[in-house]
């Protein structure tokens, strides 16, 4: 299995730096920092790790931003998410797991079109 590169958008990016810094005092955001950096590794060892999401749940915020053509989900601690796209074709040399977002469990929710019970 080919290995990837992990590159976070804009977006993930920032709720990283947040949680980073947050991390220095809480307990919660250091667990999802950690998983963060393990899920990472993880997806670079293989690239197809996360749970494949269907593209009809693709959101729209995302096909205009990034133009997607499929989503991994991958669970972190204390109930966030990270969503990631592959981008790369089998002849090519290098695949890149592009980080959408990291986000919290609500806010998954609501983005994927998930009700509440």
């Amino acid at each position: 299995m080919r290995t990837a590169r992990v590159v976070l958008s804009p977006e993930a990016e920032k709720v990283y730096y947040y949680l980073s810094e947050r991390a220095k005092g809480s307990k919660i955001e250091r667990s999802i920092v950690n998983a963060v950096k393990k899920k990472s590794e993880l997806i670079k060892a293989n690239f197809q790790y996360g749970d494949p999401l269907p593209k009809k749940l693709i959101p729209k915020e995302y096909i205009a931003r990034y133009g997607p053509i499929n989503l991994f989900r991958v669970e972190l601690s204390d109930y966030w998410r990270m969503v990631y796209t592959v981008r790369g074709e089998e002849g090519e040399i290098e695949v890149v797991a592009f980080v959408l977002d990291i986000l919290d469990h609500d806010t998954y929710d609501k983005k994927f079109g998930y009700a509440k019970k």
